[in-house]
């Protein structure tokens, strides 16, 4: 399996919006760049035994936010490098934006999804804090650890927090805007998140 693989970076979106956002122009050349892009971050990270190179890997999108690259990868097929990259720098921004409802939105679906819960490794009780720090640790897993149990990993937190929203709909501070639409696609993104790390295994993720 090659480690030859890179990414680049996302918006600084709300735990609402981070499932949701649709943008690019050009595809053609805008796939060709999402492609180069994600290989070269990727590879950079996996190729590199800093801690230093992690970190800022890990935290580009503070930086620069995320609608930098959101022209390029939030385009890019969910089963793809970019595409994965995508949905995990969009999640650690969400988590990060808002990790308070993130926090409460996990400790309400852990109980019901949780196997889930245990993939995720979210710290117990889990709060703002703990909330960040797992964030920061999925995603740095992709550069210092087994990518696709990034991916899994991500993948897990998603459906315990879709799990938490369902459960906490009645609760007015918790409410999810359109929950009938926007549950459903953070558990599609669930899905297109273990299919990516499937992909990864089998070395097809391009």
């Amino acid at each position: 399996m090659s480690d030859r693989r890179t990414h680049h970076s996302p918006v600084k979106f709300s735990p609402e919006k981070f499932d949701a956002h649709e943008g690019g122009t050009d595809p053609a050349r805008v796939s060709e760049a999402a492609h180069l892009a994600a290989q070269a971050l990727v590879s950079r990270g996996r190729e590199s035994a800093d801690p230093v190179v992690h970190d800022r890997l890990v935290r580009l999108t503070d930086e620069q936010g995320l609608e930098g690259i959101a022209e390029m990868w939030a385009q890019a097929p969910a089963v793809s490098l970019p595409g994965a990259l995508w949905r995990l720098y969009a999640l650690r921004a969400a988590a990060r934006k808002d990790p308070y409802r993130m926090g409460r939105w996990f400790a309400a679906g852990k109980q019901t999804a949780q196997v889930s819960n245990v993939v995720a490794g979210v710290a117990d009780p889990p709060g703002a804090e703990e909330i960040c720090e797992v964030a920061d640790a999925i995603l740095s897993g992709a550069f210092d650890g087994e990518f696709d149990v990034a991916l899994e990993r991500s993948a897990a937190f998603c459906r315990v927090i879709a799990t938490g929203q369902e459960r906490t709909l009645d609760i007015s501070s918790l409410g999810v805007r359109d929950p009938w639409r926007r549950i459903p696609r953070l558990i599609r993104t669930a899905e297109e998140l273990e299919s990516a790390a499937a992909a990864w295994r089998r070395g097809a993720l391009e």
